[in-house]
């Protein structure tokens, strides 16, 4: 089983990423195989709390589609290209496959072998000459060593079908030959005098010991199988290296982690019913038949911090959601059949997911204390946010004694290192924490900035506009900046052209200006999205 993955929001905050992975540990515990991830680059602040609690950071999730990898194709559905012809239908007969990719020694694909291709050889082709080795005549004829003098064979079959006199004196053998004999010795001799390459014996039988001797000092290999003349003469193609078959040197592949979306738009132009898999390693896995794209194993996922499409993953609307953890509006997330849905009015995420380790009596390391306590701290802004509640400070006290960290000082390094804008540009301060919003239809960008330094970012103010009028004219009707400043409990507002009627109208702001400063507006949840919504729907 694959595991589930456990994620928050583009563009990911504390609180998206340290809930993931509490969340993740928690269900670990509970039996369910379940991987934090994120969709976003990290930020400098989340950066910190990941660094003081000694966490690393979670792998990078950018798409949960459907993958060929999802898909039950047939594994280990390929043959070496140096393998029998009788190896290669066995497998496909086991398999139930009409069609076999070839690989290399190094499982790369050399060639396709269809069973059409396979019929027609058996049915139609000229088939008395031969090219295979030792183990393959033996398997496949079910035959046993008498002398032994070479372990590859190349050369015209000979079958003897009327007298000796007359097939020694039309027939000419030579070290090039291979002959099906049975019993007759003035033949067998004729063909040791020759130094054939190998003789075949037919019906088990052996022959005499002076034969036997010029045979060993002529070098002559020679077997006997149990088959008669007509069953060994049709069994002999099938001992052939089955690359002798090939239809193709470039055969059409699938890449295992290719989306099946992009897999079935391919199919439609092509039209082909089997396609090779092929890995990263450009290996080949197994082959993908049309009548298995039916059976495919979804991504199952597990959201924290969100529950909008247009904040989540990549290809969501693929994946099956098992659950969500929220403390925001309900918002257009959809499923088809019933999930575990908690939403509670806190001030952070990460205390539904601590309350979620109370109530189901797991014990709470040190680590997994630090991350929710920083992702209390930063959603709430040590509570100075209006969205903080009673149970956040309650938890935070809680956890802080399990970090083994002093609340205030702790909350104070971490909110200094994520106001710290040194090194950023313009472009990353806004995606650090930009989330989008469809609202009647319309696409709107909301971006968060916390630093205690708004005179770095009034003096690149132009830059910033140009970078939201950008935006605006890609994808959105309007796009903002709220700087949030911690000490001075309020934020300054940047807006693209369009939006400033807007915010004018949605913040009750008279003689409005770029970088206007707002006394204490500070939640994006709980002020600004609610007053621009009710702007908009009013």
């Amino acid at each position: 089983m694959k595991p589930v993955y456990i994620f928050g929001h583009k563009n990911p905050d504390t609180d998206s990423v340290c809930s993931a992975i509490a969340l993740a540990y928690l269900k670990n515990k509970q039996g369910l195989k379940c991987e934090p991830r994120v969709i976003g680059t990290i930020n400098q602040e989340t950066k910190f709390a990941l660094n003081y609690f000694d966490v690393p950071e979670p792998a990078y999730l950018n798409d949960v589609r459907v993958q060929i990898s999802d898909i039950n194709f047939v594994k280990r559905a390929y043959i070496s290209e140096n393998d029998s012809i009788a190896a290669a239908f066995d497998k496909m007969h086991k398999l139930d496959l009409t069609a076999i990719p070839l690989v290399d020694e190094k499982k790369k694909l050399a060639g396709y072998v269809t069973l059409k291709g396979m019929a027609k050889y058996l049915i139609g082709e000229k088939r008395d000459y031969i090219k295979t080795n030792l183990k393959f005549l033996l398997k496949t004829l079910n035959a046993r060593i008498i002398t032994n003098f070479q372990s590859d064979f190349e050369g015209l079959i000979s079958t003897v079908t009327f007298s000796s006199d007359t097939f020694i004196k039309e027939v000419p053998l030579s070290n090039e030959s291979i002959l099906v004999v049975g019993d007759r010795y003035k033949v067998i001799e004729y063909a040791i005098d020759s130094k054939v390459q190998l003789i075949i014996l037919t019906r088990n039988r052996v022959i005499p010991k002076k034969l036997l001797s010029k045979a060993v000092k002529n070098k002559v290999s020679v077997i006997t199988s149990g088959y008669s003349s007509f069953e060994l003469c049709n069994k002999l193609s099938l001992c052939n290296y089955v690359n002798i078959l090939n239809e193709t040197t470039n055969p059409r592949a699938i890449s295992s982690h290719s989306f099946y979306s992009d897999y079935v738009s391919q199919t439609k132009k092509l039209s082909y019913s089997n396609y090779p898999i092929i890995n990263k390693k450009n290996e080949c896995v197994g082959m993908l038949r049309a009548k298995d794209t039916i059976d495919y194993e979804k991504k199952r996922c597990i959201l924290v911090d969100h529950n909008n499409y247009e904040q989540s993953v990549d290809g969501l609307n693929e994946a099956e959601i098992l659950a969500v953890y929220d403390h925001h509006n309900i918002g257009n997330i959809g499923t088809t059949s019933p999930i575990y849905f908690t939403c509670q009015p806190v001030g952070c995420t990460g205390t539904i997911i601590y309350d979620c380790f109370l109530s189901e009596g797991i014990t709470i390391p040190k680590n997994m204390a630090g991350l929710l306590l920083s992702a209390i701290i930063s959603d709430t802004l040590l509570f100075t946010s209006p969205t903080v509640t009673e149970t956040d400070k309650k938890y935070a006290r809680k956890l802080a004694r399990i970090a083994g960290v002093n609340l205030k000082d702790y909350g104070m390094q971490m909110l200094k290192a994520a106001s710290s804008i040194k090194g950023l540009s313009v472009t990353e301060l806004i995606n650090q924490d930009f989330k989008s919003y469809l609202i009647n239809e319309q696409k709107y960008g909301i971006a968060v900035i916390t630093t205690m330094d708004y005179e770095e970012i009034a003096k690149e103010m132009d830059q910033y506009i140009l970078k939201l009028n950008e935006m605006s004219k890609d994808s959105y009707k309007a796009v903002f900046i709220f700087i949030v400043d911690i000490l001075k409990q309020g934020s300054y507002i940047l807006y693209n052209d369009n939006g400033e009627e807007l915010i004018a109208n949605s913040f009750g702001i008279e003689n409005i200006k770029e970088g206007v400063f707002v006394k204490d507006l500070m939640s994006r949840k709980k002020q600004i999205i609610p007053a621009i919504m009710k702007q908009l729907e009013g």
